[in-house]
């Protein structure tokens, strides 16, 4: 009986081979490679850019985000549109609607003329928030009733009516 067993396992391991096979895809990685190459879902995007996936299919939607790659029917978004993204919330924040953002894709002429309207606009906003601050500012130590009334903060209404002299 003895013999038996020791004879299976002889033959036991006499034809048990093992390979090590190697395959194209258990090459080595170059990561920084496979990094770039790495698609994220709509959902992973959201959650990196603190976007709602609702927003960023309404940009597709109206061509202000590139159209992803899909595989197996669910979009799939490159490293890049985390950037994308970020420059589009960019400008939204600084006041630009969505026909403006769309004009930055546009043929140069018709961009600079959008850019050049916008920092005009730009400009009169910040006058006028300066012009804010100095109502609230004055507001906060004038001892008149109705600031309205207040001699110094008519003289100011006054000034902030008449246009600068171009220079």
């Amino acid at each position: 009986m003895c013999c038996r067993r020791l004879l299976f396992a002889a033959v036991h391991v006499l034809t048990t081979l093992q390979l090590e096979l190697w395959f194209k895809s258990n090459a080595p990685i170059d990561e920084e490679q496979e990094e770039r190459n790495v698609r994220m879902t709509i959902g992973r995007l959201a959650e990196m850019t603190k976007v709602p996936a609702s927003a960023i299919r309404y940009w597709e939607r109206h061509h202000l985000l590139p159209a992803p790659e899909r595989e197996g029917g669910q979009r799939r978004y490159p490293p890049e549109a985390v950037e994308r993204i970020t420059v589009l919330r960019t400008y939204q924040q600084a006041g630009l609607s969505l026909a403006e953002i769309r004009e930055f894709q546009r043929e140069q002429p018709r961009r600079e003329a959008m850019i050049r309207a916008k920092i005009t606009e730009m400009r009169q906003r910040m006058i006028d928030l300066d012009h804010a601050q100095q109502l609230l500012t004055h507001a906060l130590m004038c001892s008149e009733e109705d600031i309205v009334g207040c001699p110094k903060f008519r003289q100011q209404m006054a000034a902030w009516q008449t246009p600068d002299p171009a220079p």
